[in-house]
């Protein structure tokens, strides 16, 4: 009896361990997605190239699409099967990036209400993780 105790115990160990690398890997790739989203469709306020060619920008949406979907495939298996974790996920980190690339591009400063935003979507992500 103890010896199966201990075997559940290791398997519930072990499987939380490979839940948080599937989160990892899916942020990860959200992040990326994300990013090249933004360049993709932001592009045209910073670069000349990305503003003379929208149908080449464009065309990046196949690529970008296959890093959606296995950012999706590892985030839903990291939260067995649910799609609401990966979804607010997605989100989050959209804003996180978002923030970041539109003040390194174009200056825009993090204001106090894109600050509060920022906040709710970090604290949108530890409830999705530690609740």
């Amino acid at each position: 009896m103890g010896l199966i105790l201990e075997q559940n115990t290791q398997k519930k160990v072990t499987g939380s361990m490979e839940n948080i690398n599937l989160l990892i890997k899916g942020s990860f790739l959200f992040l990326v997605g994300q990013s090249l989203v933004f360049y993709q469709i932001n592009g045209q306020f910073f670069w000349e190239t990305a503003k003379k060619y929208p149908v080449m920008m464009s065309l990046l949406g196949v690529p970008i699409s296959f890093v959606y979907i296995y950012a999706t495939k590892y985030t839903v298996e990291a939260f067995d099967g649910s799609l609401w974790p990966q979804r607010l996920i997605g989100f989050a980190v959209g804003i996180l990036s978002f923030s970041f690339l539109t003040y390194y591009h174009l200056g825009e400063p993090i204001t106090l209400k894109t600050g509060v935003t920022l906040l709710l979507a970090f604290i949108i992500v530890l409830i999705q993780i530690f609740y």
